[in-house]
């Protein structure tokens, strides 16, 4: 099982230290060459209209469009807007990977930044493990509406902030700056689960 980071722009460095920490064969994606050898993919937090800038010039819209049809995805703060159905404040294209709305910056600018303690969802402590998660925010989106079918994983004072349809995980924080793994883990089991 070989994991990919997109590694365009944003912090994929640390995603990448996250999954070799839990004993993940990671390589770096920036082609469609590289995309088809990978069984799961993480798009990082960054900035999202750069990014997307990025996936169109180096051809990659296209296959990680077929990539997601098929493959386990996590994205993670600009990874979520890009992956989301409807993207507001301001509007921007997306790949609609997973049926939700998500509005961009909602949590504050730069300076708004905060690190919380966030009580995750029975569904998720069953399938990592028991206690709070450290969850660290940078002007990070809300997701504003859910679809039918998607489940959350994680909440901030009611706010979704890790949530799964199919085999796609989207997330407004960035647990790649923390010590805890437990969302790589699930990322991971659920790309092992998908390739069994």
């Amino acid at each position: 099982m070989q994991i990919g980071v997109l590694a365009l722009q944003g912090d994929f460095a640390a995603h990448e230290r996250a999954l070799r920490e839990l004993g993940a064969d990671v390589r770096q994606v920036r082609t469609p060459g590289e995309l088809v050898l990978v069984d799961g993919l993480i798009i990082p937090g960054g900035e999202s209209t750069t990014m997307l800038k990025l996936l169109l010039e180096d051809g990659m819209a296209e296959p990680l469009k077929a990539f997601a049809a098929t493959r386990v995805i996590y994205g993670t703060c600009a990874g979520a807007i890009l992956a989301a159905r409807v993207v507001t404040s301001p509007a921007q294209f997306s790949f609609g990977f997973i049926d939700i709305d998500i509005e961009r910056n909602a949590y504050g600018r730069q300076v708004d930044s905060s690190i919380r303690r966030l009580q995750p969802e029975q569904e998720f402590i069953d399938r990592t493990g028991p206690g709070k998660l450290e969850a660290i925010f940078i002007r990070a989106p809300i997701i504003s509406r859910l679809g039918e079918g998607v489940r959350v994983l994680i909440q901030d004072e009611g706010t979704p902030v890790l949530v799964e349809q199919g085999n796609m995980l989207a997330g407004s924080f960035h647990p790649e700056l923390t010590a805890d793994r437990r969302v790589h883990q699930l990322f991971l089991d659920k790309v092992s689960k998908s390739t069994g």
